[in-house]
């Protein structure tokens, strides 16, 4: 069963949804930092870049939005996206939908209508669409396409052939509509009440781009609130728990528009201790901005994040078996396997993925372990594409990247190590400084004296360590060299003076 717990401040709500106990993901929106996922906007193209077949399209945003041709839609192309969630899609989009070349599409300075399907990651702007897709309670809308597709996860024949005919029925020539999970086993009133909702919902935005301003929002997708409540709350949820009053009605008022069979499942909660404290969510938030994860069996893994790919090392760690190597090694994968997933999961991890684990010499071993990450990503409503694992035993997977993961939402890079994880060494950074000054002494007049400012572990290490060295260098070029100790510089960082400016620094 699952549980949604909201916690809501002045300055951010925060949402944890629980799995049978386990917090399966985490979600956090600060007011001054919300989201533009599902928003649409009338947009001014940029550039045009024939060699990237994509444009660069000013929404009003930071920075410019990016538009590839296979998001580029005509009133018969099927949609590349569902609000940047295309779990709900049967089928591949073909590139480019056979429209062209985008330069044939797009021009400089054209106005068109588009919708954010990825909020802007690092130093890359907003992914858009021009295939426009507005999600309801049970369906997705479509405007201005004739297709009518069901969620996958829907698996029966029948029923999905009994929602297919409801839906035609109900849907005018020109209207698309993606059935989503939710809509299994719903009657035609439901199915009538999200499709009447959505057209007229269309029919404000259409009026709305009439009078709108070039670039301008034209409609705002709804906060994280409700949209958690419309995405995962449903007749498995033993329970929505909220703990700020205001935001106790607004979710009450909005599950008794749309699922007024479950509003009895919203809960107030007013203890004095906090809601995420007595589930003890903080604790497991820690633990998931951690690189080291343990096991149940005394095995761990390794995740590593960088800007092109996220590794993630499977060990043995304390666990040595009972039986054999072959044994071991399948028991801690297996495990690893789920947890892996779920990691993926409640970190928001995104783009490939590259898992490493333990060598298994037997293939029906790394089939068993290929079926059990196939198995497990089912319940992850991001797209996920898994390959079998190698003779090596590797896994390549890719994972739908729709917002920034919880580390960059929650962490910063480190100061000190500007985010590398590492700093020069003493001795590295202690004889890159003298080589420095014999470079500028080159240039300076005989007996002219040189300051050095560094920080104060650099001083003690030139002084003790690197006393001959230092000694040598202040032979060979005739000068004297003054160290100072400063406490407040990075200890990469430094200043060479020779009686005039500054005449080199480090790096920081």
């Amino acid at each position: 069963m699952r549980r949604i717990l909201i916690n809501t401040t002045p300055q951010e709500t925060r949402i944890a949804v629980m799995e049978d106990n386990g917090l399966a993901e985490f979600l956090i929106e600060r007011n001054q930092e919300k989201g533009s996922v599902g928003n649409i906007y009338k947009g001014r193209v940029g550039r045009v870049l024939p060699g990237m077949q994509a444009a660069f399209v000013e929404i009003g945003l930071e920075k410019a939005a990016f538009l590839h041709a296979s998001d580029i839609g005509s009133p018969a192309a099927l949609p590349a996206t569902v609000n940047g969630n295309d779990d709900e899609l049967p089928f591949e989009p073909a590139p480019e939908q056979g429209l062209g070349r985008i330069e044939q599409q797009l021009s400089p300075g054209q106005e068109i209508l588009v919708q954010v399907t990825k909020d802007p990651l690092g130093m890359k702007g907003a992914r858009i669409t021009t295939h426009i897709s507005l999600p309801g309670r049970f369906l997705v809308f479509m405007p201005n396409t004739r297709h009518v597709a069901v969620s996958r996860k829907i698996e029966d024949e029948k029923e999905r052939e009994r929602l297919k005919e409801l839906v035609r029925e109900l849907a005018q020539e020109d209207e698309g509509f993606i059935i989503r999970t939710a809509c299994e086993g719903r009657n035609k009133k439901d199915i009538q009440s999200d499709v009447r909702f959505l057209t007229k919902l269309w029919g404000r935005i259409r009026k709305r781009l009439e009078s709108a301003a070039t670039p301008e929002m034209i409609h705002e997708d709804l906060d994280l609130v409700p949209r958690t409540i419309r995405d995962f709350f449903n007749a498995n949820t033993e329970e929505v728990v909220v703990d700020q009053a205001e935001e106790y009605r607004r979710v009450v008022e909005f599950v008794d528009q749309f699922m007024p069979r479950l509003k009895r499942r919203v809960v107030m909660y007013d203890e004095p201790e906090p809601l995420l404290d007595r589930h003890q969510i903080e604790r497991k938030i820690r633990k998931a901005l951690e690189p080291k994860i343990w096991l149940n069996s005394g095995g761990h893994i390794n995740i590593e994040q960088t800007e092109a790919l996220t590794a993630v090392d499977v060990n043995t760690g304390r666990y040595v078996g009972k039986k054999d190597l072959e044994a071991t090694v399948f028991k801690i994968n297996l495990e690893a396997a789920r947890e892996v997933v779920h990691q993926l999961r409640l970190r928001n991890v995104g783009g490939i993925i590259i898992i490493d684990f333990i060598d298994m010499e037997q293939a029906a071993n790394r089939k068993k372990i290929y079926d059990a990450l196939k198995e497990a990503v089912k319940e992850d409503k991001a797209k996920t594409r898994v390959l079998p694992v190698s003779r090596l035993g590797l896994v390549e997977m890719t994972r739908q990247r729709t917002r920034e993961n919880l580390g960059n939402v929650l962490l910063s890079p480190c100061p000190y190590c500007a985010g590398r994880g590492r700093i020069k060494s003493q001795p590295t950074l202690a004889y890159e400084i003298l080589r420095n000054i014999k470079r500028e002494s080159a240039q300076l007049e005989n007996g002219a004296r040189i300051t050095l400012h560094v920080h104060p572990g650099i001083a003690n290490f030139l002084y003790d360590d690197a006393n001959e060295g230092l000694e040598a260098l202040e032979r060979e070029i005739d000068r004297k060299v003054i160290i100072k100790a400063n406490s407040e510089l990075h200890q990469e960082a430094y200043r060479i003076e020779t009686g005039q400016a500054p005449t080199s620094s480090g790096d920081v």
